[in-house]
C-alpha cells in the first residue's frame, strides 16, 4: 500500500451506519475518524429506501470530513441481508498452451466457467471463491499457476445476491456523492478483522449477529467453504422482551442492554439473585421483573439462532468438527453469557471476536465489519493481505471492475 494511503469503510446496517477512516502507515493503521448515526431506510439488512439511506450517509460523511479535515471521495461498503446466499459450483476447461503449462488466462477461464449455472433472472453473482483446483484428476491443489496438465477443474462457492437490493445499496452510496471502491458481504468483512490466518487454516465458523440478520461464514484450509444469512438478529430479542414485558421497544432495548443475559450460571452462589426484583422507571410508568423473567425470554430466541447455525454446520458435516471453534461477533455478541450458551449448544469452543490490527480502535464486536472493510483494502494497495488474510476481491480484477462500473454512474 502506498505510504499514508487513506481508506474509509462504510458499514450500512439496519440500526446504525458506521464510518471508519484510517491512514495506513509503515508501522500500522492510524485512525483519523470514527462516527456512527442511526440508520433509516433498511429492512432486514437490505436497503429499501434509497433516498433516506443516501441522506443519512451524506449527513454522516459530512461530519467525518470535518473530523478528518479532508474530502472523502470513496468508500469500501458492506452488503448485508438474507438475500445473500452461497451456491456450490464447478468448472472444467482444457489447458490452452501447447506445452500444457497452466497460465493465468486458464485460471480465469475455469473460474468464469463456474458461473454457468441456472440462477433466477433477478439474481446475480457477486464473487467467486475457489475451494480447490484439480489438474488431470489430481485434487487438492490451491495454486495451479505454472503447473502442467491437460485438464483444469475447479470447485468453488459462488456468492449470489438479489439485484434490486444490490442496486439500492450502491445507488444510495452514489447518491451521497461517494465513489465505491468495492462491495463486500458483511460477515466476510467482519472475518477480515476478527479471525486469524491460523483459525481459517484449521477450521473456524464466524457467527455475526446483527440487528436484523445473523450470518455464518465457515473457513477451512484458508478458504471460505460455507456461507449463509438468516433474517433473525438481536432486534428480534428486543421485540420479544417488548412483547413479554408489555413495554415499548425502546425501553425493551435499554433493558436488554442493562439487564439482559442468555443464561443463569448453575453455580451461582446467590440463589435468590435470579428472582430478585429489578425495578425500571420511566416518565409514564414503573416496571418490575426478575432476571429469570428475562432469561426465559432471551434464551429461547438465542437458542433458535444457534440452532439455525448448527443445522448449517451439519449440512457441511462440520458440526462439532471445527478445531478453531466458533467466533461470535456483531452487536448480538455483547449479550452476557452468549458465549457460554453457544459453547453448550454447539459443543465447540467459543470466543467473542473483536477487531484486531487497528491501534486505538475499541475492542468492540460491533465494530468488526467496519474495521474489516478498512483492513481488507490492504490487498488493493500491495499490502499483501492475500487469501490467508482474506482481503477483498478473491478473484483478482473483480474489485477494479466494480470500481469502474460505479464511477460511471456517479451523479
Amino acid at each position: 500500500m502506498a505510504k499514508d494511503h487513506i481508506v474509509t469503510g462504510l458499514d450500512v446496517g439496519t440500526n446504525t451506519i458506521k464510518s471508519l477512516t484510517a491512514r495506513k502507515k509503515p508501522d500500522g493503521w492510524e485512525i483519523l475518524s470514527y462516527a456512527q448515526m442511526p440508520s433509516f431506510g433498511l429492512r432486514r439488512g437490505a436497503v429499501v429506501n434509497v433516498e433516506e439511506t443516501a441522506k443519512n450517509i451524506q449527513l454522516l460523511m459530512s461530519g467525518v470530513e470535518k473530523d478528518c479535515g479532508r474530502k472523502i471521495n470513496s468508500v469500501y461498503v458492506n452488503i448485508g441481508g438474507s438475500h445473500l446466499y452461497a451456491a456450490p459450483s464447478d468448472g472444467l476447461i482444457s489447458v490452452s498452451r501447447a506445452d500444457h503449462i497452466i497460465s493465468q488466462e486458464d485460471i480465469d477461464r475455469v473460474l468464469q466457467a463456474t458461473k454457468a449455472i441456472n440462477i433466477p433472472l433477478n439474481e446475480d453473482i457477486l464473487d467467486v471463491f475457489p475451494r480447490e483446483f484439480i489438474i488431470d484428476d489430481q485434487k487438492g491443489i490451491k495454486q495451479p499457476l505454472g503447473l502442467v496438465g491437460v485438464r483444469l477443474e475447479t470447485k468453488v462457492i459462488l456468492l449470489c445476491y438479489f439485484q434490486s437490493y444490490f442496486t439500492n445499496l450502491t445507488q444510495a452510496v452514489l447518491n451521497s456523492k461517494l465513489q465505491i471502491d468495492d462491495v463486500v458481504p458483511s460477515p466476510l468483512a467482519a472475518a477480515n478483522s476478527v479471525l486469524t490466518p491460523q483459525q481459517k487454516e484449521i477450521g473456524v465458523a464466524l457467527i455475526d449477529i446483527g440487528a436484523a440478520t445473523t450470518s455464518l461464514a465457515v473457513f477451512e484450509e484458508g478458504d471460505l467453504i460455507h456461507f449463509a444469512v438468516f433474517p433473525l438478529g438481536s432486534a428480534n430479542i428486543t421485540n420479544d422482551i417488548a412483547i413479554g414485558l408489555k413495554i415499548e421497544v425502546a425501553i425493551a432495548e435499554d433493558i436488554k442492554k442493562q439487564h439482559g443475559t442468555c443464561m443463569i450460571a448453575a453455580n451461582d452462589n446467590k440463589k435468590s439473585e435470579p428472582r430478585k426484583k429489578i425495578e425500571v422507571f420511566d416518565a409514564s410508568h414503573s416496571l418490575s421483573f426478575t432476571k429469570k423473567n428475562l432469561v426465559d425470554i432471551i434464551e429461547p430466541r438465542v437458542s433458535e439462532i444457534l440452532d439455525l447455525m448448527q443445522k448449517e454446520l451439519k449440512k457441511i458435516n462440520r458440526q462439532e468438527m471445527l478445531p478453531g471453534g466458533i467466533v461470535l461477533t456483531g452487536g448480538g455478541a455483547k449479550l452476557p453469557k452468549i458465549k457460554e450458551l453457544a459453547k453448550q449448544q454447539l459443543r465447540l469452543t467459543c470466543q467473542i471476536g473483536v477487531p484486531k490490527s487497528i491501534a486505538g480502535l475499541e475492542p468492540d464486536p460491533v465494530l468488526a465489519t467496519v474495521a474489516g472493510l478498512v483492513l481488507g483494502a490492504d490487498e488493493f494497495y500491495g499490502g499483501g493481505g492475500g487469501k490467508m488474510g482474506f482481503s477483498f476481491s478473491f478473484m483478482k480484477g473483480w474489485g477494479s471492475k466494480f470500481r469502474r462500473m460505479f464511477r460511471v454512474f456517479i451523479p
